[in-house]
């Protein structure tokens, strides 16, 4: 199904379902982050599902982005108008973690098991979930848009310039020189840098960014990211920056259109642009790959981490409605639903079934590269260092972090200065967090 059909399906579906909705019919609220096309599509489920039910409501509300969204319902749960579904960015995991410890959360495990639903947690795939267990293997938040960075490239760029793909950051820097060369403004350039170029960079190639399995093994984690490994992989970006082969574009997709508009031909970013690109697209081929390999680190990738969110559920409401709920998420995480959004989208699907539904229909052969963020999130068991990160008040972490990259790349600090700084203005934010839980 292509986004114009499933955009005009919706406006439709939404009609037709206010319309027809019993009074007596059990209302869930769901606070959400998903602007523009992934809101339409993120909406049509949740008036689809309602469309289907005689009994459930379900109320899809755009509440702004990620970090707006998360604040909302944090807001609104101390005022105790909170809702029954938010969706929280993966930054936000160990805050909710820590919101469940104290009651505020209804852990999804336990949500499916009270609601008499059959909840195969096997039938996920296991690089999404285990980011979202606790230490007892239960999931506690439904994996819903979860993607991983890939390198996009212009293939029409590329072969102008007489190149092929890179595979590695020596393949990388030397690519963008040549594309430079043969008259591409901002040859490379990437978004969400910390999850890009940091949380990424190091599952890549198997470091940890902080101790204690990177914050999984408690709260008494420090960070680690002003390695060797990192701190030169960031003064080699920034090299590049001086010689006009990397231009930064912003802190999340703000970039986005530098590469659209074909002024840069190598770009890191989610796995989820690929439903805008296929669709904004059209002067030249666009392709995505695996995230590069710094050999001077590594011989081979090791995995990629997730980034995306899931929807957590808060307590405070009657069990009518967390049966809605319930029975909403298993809609949600059944084959076709997944495989629809997973393909209209680029973000991945959650479950197996999906992924092989995917597969059957043929997506993979006439959308080549699709699969390439699950094969990257795949690649490798996760080890303590590839598995993920969660660490308390991340949200604001990033924060720093984007501020100390910010000040490398306008000149001002070099890289190993930076990331020291990064690191202890973090730590000091850890050590809040845990004091706090």
């Amino acid at each position: 199904m292509t986004f114009k059909t499933v955009i005009m399906a919706t406006a439709m579906t939404a009609v037709a379902t206010t319309s027809a909705m019993a009074a007596d019919k059990a209302e869930v609220q769901f606070w959400h982050a998903m602007g523009g096309a992934l809101g339409e599509l993120t909406d049509k489920f949740a008036a689809d599902f309602s469309a289907s039910s005689d009994t459930c409501h379900i109320n899809a509300t755009y509440k702004g982005n990620y970090t707006e969204n998360m604040t909302a319902a944090i807001a609104a749960f101390r005022a105790g108008e909170q809702p029954h579904i938010v969706q929280v960015f993966e930054v936000g995991t160990a805050t909710m973690m820590a919101a469940e410890d104290k009651g505020a959360v209804y852990p999804v495990y336990k949500l499916m098991k009270d609601a008499g639903i059959d909840f195969d947690q096997s039938a996920y795939l296991p690089a999404v979930i285990s980011y979202y267990t606790d230490t007892e293997n239960n999931l506690l938040s439904l994996p819903f848009n979860s993607s991983t960075p890939v390198l996009w490239y212009n293939k029409t760029a590329l072969d102008a310039a007489g190149l092929a793909v890179p595979t590695t950051w020596d393949e990388v820097e030397a690519a963008a020189r040549a594309l430079k060369a043969n008259g591409v403004a901002k040859p490379f350039s990437f978004g969400w840098q910390s999850w890009t170029q940091i949380e990424n960079f190091s599952a890549w190639h198997d470091i940890e960014m902080g101790t204690k399995e990177n914050g999984f093994g408690g709260l008494d984690t420090e960070f680690t990211f002003n390695n060797d490994a990192v701190v030169n992989h960031i003064q080699r970006i920034a090299d590049m920056g001086k010689e006009g082969l990397f231009v930064y574009g912003g802190r999340r997709g703000d970039s986005r259109g530098m590469f659209t508009s074909g002024e840069t031909a190598l770009w890191i970013n989610s796995s989820a642009y690929y439903g805008g690109f296929k669709k904004d697209i059209a002067d030249f081929e666009f392709g995505q790959t695996m995230l590069p390999l710094d050999t001077a680190i590594a011989d081979a990738p090791q995995n990629s981490i997730i980034g995306g969110a899931t929807l957590w559920v808060l307590n405070g409401h009657d069990a009518p409605e967390y049966k809605c709920t319930a029975e909403f998420f298993q809609y949600l995480s059944e084959p076709e639903q997944q495989a629809m959004w997973h393909q209209n989208t680029g973000y991945v699907p959650i479950t197996t079934a999906a992924y092989e539904l995917s597969n059957t229909q043929g997506f993979y052969e006439t959308d080549p590269g699709t699969d390439t963020a699950i094969k990257e999130l795949s690649l490798n068991a996760p080890t303590p260092n590839s598995k993920g990160v969660r660490f308390g008040n991340f949200v604001q972490i990033r924060d720093v972090i984007n501020e100390e990259l910010e000040a490398v790349w306008a000149g001002d600090k070099d890289a190993k200065t930076a990331m020291d700084t990064a690191v202890e203005r973090s730590n000091a934010l850890l050590r809040k967090f845990e004091a706090a839980n």
